[in-house]
């Protein structure tokens, strides 16, 4: 018979998981289910429901470390740091109104095993550059810690970041120590519009390399988002800092044209529209999520758009770019073989029906070496199989 179990505390977590390896019962992992849509569908009858272990152990915004449990609601973290003048820098992305589910519904736990980041990760790092320390639960019911509770503390770091992007695969997190930091005085982003891909791009990698500290460099096609393109670059920090930097990247990009200034309010808007793939929200169509080498963004959407009917934008200065497949076909060999043309880098399907996930490689499939230290490292942490069977790969 199917179940649901629920556990409050990670005594109880660890009971729950010792039971299904003894029993050899595989288990789905949620939060809140914001990110069921992601990766292939689970092949387990029992759901391990962590909702409930949630809220905050401690908190101590002088030493910049929070310690939250991991069923805790991210928007719940976000707004006390944001209450505190601070923030997770890794800037974590919201699935859910992509996915179409109620935004705001990912939890601490859901964040780290998916290894979320938005823009700011070209400048801060991805989620698992946060994690300080972690409890968690192995696929053996075993309780173990990694890592500590001081930001200059280096040990264990390798077990969290192992956990980080295993989609629960590996072990359950109960308890997570992220490192947090203070939030920008102010924010305003530099528009250039009416560029195509490649100039955008080319705009985008040169302020990259500039001094100008840009936190955020998205470019938005004609159509996507709006009438016009838009290019955008993020300023962050102290009001005459902004400043200073925004007339900096004007002599440097004044070949691309002049700028607009959306301030704070609405640069904000805007980068969490970019942030959360807002512009494929509201509809069917199967979404790509590409990683390349920036440069090579605008060569690899200009093929695809010789084969298929797409939309697509970029983030990370190029090299995040998110393709969404109007026909409403998935056209895996389509997208994995262009990658390859275009120099190669990651593909990952992020919204399909579960009839089409369960049939495909969802996730970039893995070189062989790489293939056989993830299948040691499942074996090491779960090798009876229970935890979110079938969520990356086959089988497994």
């Amino acid at each position: 018979m199917d179940a649901t179990l629920k556990p409050r505390t990670t005594q109880e977590l660890e009971d729950a998981v010792k039971w299904a390896a003894a029993e050899e019962q595989p288990l789905e992992i949620i939060g809140q289910g914001s990110k069921r849509g992601l990766g292939r569908p689970v092949q387990a009858a029992h759901v391990l429901d962590l909702s409930d272990i949630s809220g905050v152990d401690s908190y101590e915004p002088a030493e910049l470390i929070l310690t939250v449990k991991a069923g805790t609601p991210i928007a719940e973290v976000e707004k006390l740091v944001d209450e505190n003048a601070q923030e997770l820098s890794f800037e974590p992305m919201d699935y859910g109104p992509l996915q179409g589910v109620d935004a705001g519904k990912g939890t601490v736990g859901g964040v780290l095993a998916a290894n979320l980041s938005g823009p700011r990760r070209i400048k801060a790092g991805a989620a698992r550059d946060h994690v300080l320390g972690m409890e968690a639960v192995s696929g053996r019911g075993e309780i173990f810690n990694s890592g500590g509770k001081v930001v200059k503390n280096v040990t264990g770091y390798d077990l969290p970041r192992a956990l980080c992007g295993s989609f629960g695969t590996l072990a359950v997190a109960s308890t997570v120590t992220l490192k947090v930091n203070p939030k920008p005085e102010t924010s305003a982003s530099f528009v250039l519009t009416g560029l195509g891909d490649e100039s955008a791009i080319a705009a985008l990698c040169q302020a990259m390399g500039s001094s100008a500290e840009v936190s955020g460099a998205a470019h938005l096609p004609a159509g996507v988002g709006g009438e016009k393109s838009r290019t955008i670059l993020r300023l962050e920090g102290f009001e005459t800092s902004v400043d200073y930097r925004f007339k900096g990247l004007q002599q440097l990009l004044s070949a691309f044209g002049s700028p607009e200034r959306l301030a704070e309010n609405d640069s904000r808007s805007l980068w969490r529209t970019i942030r959360d793939v807002e512009p494929f929200a509201g509809s069917n169509a199967p979404v790509w999520r590409i990683s390349v080498a920036p440069t090579q963004g605008p060569k690899l959407v200009e093929l695809l758009r010789g084969k298929l009917d797409i939309e697509a934008y970029y983030d990370w200065s190029g090299g995040l770019v998110w393709v969404s497949l109007v026909d409403g076909l998935v056209h895996e060999s389509d997208i994995r073989g262009t990658l390859q043309e275009a120099g190669g880098g990651h593909a990952t399907l992020v919204r399909a029906v579960p009839s089409v996930r369960s049939n495909m490689d969802v996730f970039q499939p893995q070189p062989a070496p790489l293939a056989s230290l993830s299948a040691r490292l499942k074996a090491q942490f779960d090798p009876s199989g229970i935890l979110n069977p079938g969520r990356m790969t086959a089988g497994v």
